[in-house]
């Protein structure tokens, strides 16, 4: 069972949380690197990472521009900023009340399939979401959770995910939208999709949620999908 570190960042700016995942990305995958070259079998660490943004929208490489339905001016009226990154996937909101998920794992300690692993995390969020009474799924080609998968009129996401991976090492991730100020995806087409909804358990639900408490459940659910066992920092890995 590896062990995962995982570390609770509050609220954090973006491009401060990004700087940290290419940080402990790029040490990752210098240690294979230099496994590979020094004929040598270090370990690498395994990291989870849960946060916050400030209002924020993010373009993945595959993303279109005019998805941004906001110019500069528009941007600064929402108190809102604008990145480009390098992660899979269009166009995507974060913001307060969302739980952000970063996991940087070292998949050739768990699975080589990039499927199973974008399978294993909406699981995660759909065991979550059953808990607390939401009943969630997914809807074929369309990476997410969604709500009312069977009816395309009604259909509606609630959790996006976007993911970069390279020699199996894993970045950026999900959010999950648990008490979100949902009226800032009407200034995006959220993930390119312009005919599905976006949704909240708080909408959902009707009153906003225990935020720490959603947090707990869903790091038990990934802990369990992925048969990881979670610890605090790298000391407790020697």
């Amino acid at each position: 069972m590896p062990n995962v570190i995982f570390q609770d960042w509050g609220m954090v700016d973006y491009k401060e949380a990004w700087d940290r995942q290419e940080m402990y990305f790029a040490k990752t995958l210098k240690i294979k690197s230099d496994n590979r070259t020094n004929n040598t079998q270090i370990p690498t660490n395994h990291y989870l990472f849960f946060c916050e943004h400030p209002h924020v929208y993010t373009l993945g490489k595959s993303g279109k521009q005019e998805n941004l339905l906001l110019d500069d001016d528009g941007l600064n009226d929402a108190d809102a900023t604008y990145y480009k990154i390098n992660r899979g996937g269009d166009i995507t909101y974060h913001g307060p009340g969302q739980i952000v998920g970063y996991p940087i794992l070292d998949l050739d300690y768990f699975f080589t399939d990039i499927h199973k692993y974008l399978r294993f995390l909406e699981d995660a969020i759909i065991n979550t979401l059953k808990k607390y009474g939401i009943e969630s799924g997914r809807i074929p080609g369309l990476t997410g959770v969604w709500l009312d998968v069977d009816d395309a009129s009604k259909a509606r996401k609630i959790c996006a995910m976007g993911v970069r991976c390279s020699r199996w090492v894993t970045m950026h991730g999900f959010e999950f939208n648990v008490n979100s100020d949902l009226n800032y995806f009407n200034n995006i087409i959220p993930c390119g999709i312009d005919d599905k909804a976006v949704t909240s358990m708080e909408k959902e639900l009707g009153h906003p949620l225990d935020f720490e408490e959603v947090k707990s459940v869903l790091k038990n659910e990934i802990a369990i999908l992925f048969e990881m066992n979670f610890i605090s920092n790298e000391k407790e890995l020697s």
